[in-house]
């Protein structure tokens, strides 16, 4: 069984940077609207988002406590930023945005998994 992670202060800055997008995804920026735009998700569908990054970061919080939970959120982050990597080269928009918010948080994703779990 996986524990909790080896550090507990990698999981926290995630579930942090997660929070932080989710709350910004609730009347979003320009940078956001663009990148969202940009890769042709429908508007009436962003909220969708803005669940997944919330229950992502109550997983990896509770996942500071609880065996397997955070591993499984952390997991999770990582395949849902791979499948936004995947919509941003399916639709050619490889702008500033894909490069920082998109391939920065999947990196924070894999680096906290990595360190966490894995070393």
């Amino acid at each position: 069984m996986f524990h909790v992670p080896n550090l507990w202060w990698p999981t926290a800055l995630l579930a942090l940077a997660l929070l932080v997008d989710a709350l910004l995804s609730i009347r979003p920026p320009a940078f956001i609207q663009g990148c969202l735009d940009g890769v042709g998700l429908p508007r009436e569908w962003w909220w969708t988002l803005i669940v997944i990054k919330l229950l992502a970061t109550a997983g990896l919080v509770a996942g500071l406590a609880y065996d397997g939970i955070g591993l499984a959120a952390n997991v999770g982050v990582v395949a849902y930023f791979l499948c936004a990597v995947y919509a941003h080269i399916r639709a050619r928009f490889l702008r500033q945005e894909f490069w920082l918010n998109c391939l920065g948080m999947l990196s924070l994703a894999v680096a906290v998994l990595t360190v966490s779990y894995v070393v």
